[in-house]
C-alpha cells in the first residue's frame, strides 16, 4: 500500500532510475520460487535475479546468508497485528480472545507461505491458549482448517477484506496498516485493536538486504540509503507503520543462528 508513493519519491530523488519492478506477494514465495530456485527453460536462465529482498521474517534472510546470496541487512519499519471486521463491528468482537468463538467465521493468513501467521499470528494464538481451538492444528492454504469456522487464505491475507465485505467471514487477522489502508479507501471495514501483550509489535520488524546475485548493486545501495531518510520513514508512518529507529537503520551482518 505504501510502495507506490515510496517508489515515486525515490525516483524523483534519483531521476536516472527510470524503471523499477516490484513484487509484494508473500516473501516466502519469492524466496523459494524466484531466488533459491534459479530456473531455466531449454538452457536459458529465467531467474529474475532481484537486487533487493525484504521480509518480515529474519529467518528468510538467514537462508540467503547460508547460500552466500546476502550478507547484510537492516530493519526499515515495524508493524503489529490487528483484527479486521465489517464496518460497525456487527458481531461485537472485543479482541483476539473472541477468535475462539465457534459462531464466528475467521479468515486467517495461511500458515504455509504467509509469515504474518506462520511467525506471528500463530504465536499470538498460542500465547492466548486458543491455537488448537481456532486452527485444529491444521496447516494448509485455500482451505478450511475447521469447516465453517476457520478459513486459511490461498495466496495472501489481502483476501480477508474481500471475504469480510462479501459476508463470507466475520473477522480476520491482518496487519494494522491494512486496516488503516482500508479505511482510507472508504471500504466498509474497520479494526479491533489488539493489546500490546499480544499484537507482536515488539517482534515485527521488516528486514531488507542487497542480493549478491542482483544486476544493479549500486542502485540497490541507493534504495537502502533512501529508506533511512526522514522522507521515507514519514511515508511509512503515514500508512500506519511504526518508524524504524536509528539503530534499526544501520546495516548489520545477518546472524547465522
Amino acid at each position: 500500500m505504501a510502495m507506490e508513493e515510496l517508489i515515486h519519491d525515490f525516483q524523483n530523488k534519483n531521476p536516472d532510475i527510470k524503471k523499477i519492478y516490484l513484487e509484494t506477494i508473500p516473501p516466502g514465495q519469492i524466496l523459494k520460487g524466484q531466488i533459491l530456485k534459479q530456473g531455466s527453460i531449454n538452457g536459458i536462465k529465467t531467474a529474475q535475479n532481484p537486487d533487493l529482498f525484504a521480509s518480515v521474517n529474519l529467518g528468510h534472510l538467514k537462508k540467503l546468508k547460508a547460500k552466500d546470496i546476502m550478507n547484510d541487512y537492516m530493519i526499515y519499519t515495524h508493524n503489529k497485528l490487528e483484527l479486521m471486521v465489517a464496518k460497525g463491528n456487527p458481531k461485537n468482537i472485543k479482541g483476539p480472545q473472541d477468535l475462539a468463538n465457534k459462531f464466528l467465521v475467521k479468515s486467517l493468513p495461511n500458515p504455509l507461505t504467509e509469515g504474518i501467521f506462520k511467525f506471528y499470528g500463530s504465536a499470538m494464538l498460542k500465547k492466548l491458549g486458543i491455537y488448537e481451538a481456532v486452527t485444529n492444528n491444521k496447516k494448509c492454504k485455500g482451505c478450511w482448517a475447521i469447516k465453517g469456522e476457520t478459513f486459511f487464505t490461498q495466496r495472501h491475507h489481502r483476501e480477508t477484506p474481500y471475504l469480510i465485505e462479501q459476508g463470507k467471514a466475520d473477522v480476520g487477522i491482518v496487519w494494522a496498516t491494512e486496516v488503516e489502508h482500508a479505511k482510507k479507501e472508504g471500504r466498509k471495514l474497520e479494526g479491533v485493536a489488539i493489546s500490546d501483550a499480544y499484537n507482536m509489535g515488539d517482534k515485527v520488524g521488516y528486514a531488507i538486504g542487497i542480493l549478491k546475485t542482483g544486476k544493479n548493486p549500486y542502485n540497490a545501495s541507493r534504495y537502502l540509503a533512501y529508506l533511512t531518510s526522514n522522507d521515507a520513514q514519514n511515508i511509512y508512518a503515514s500508512y500506519g507503520f511504526t518508524k524504524a529507529t536509528d539503530k534499526d537503520l544501520v546495516l548489520k551482518a545477518i546472524p547465522t543462528k
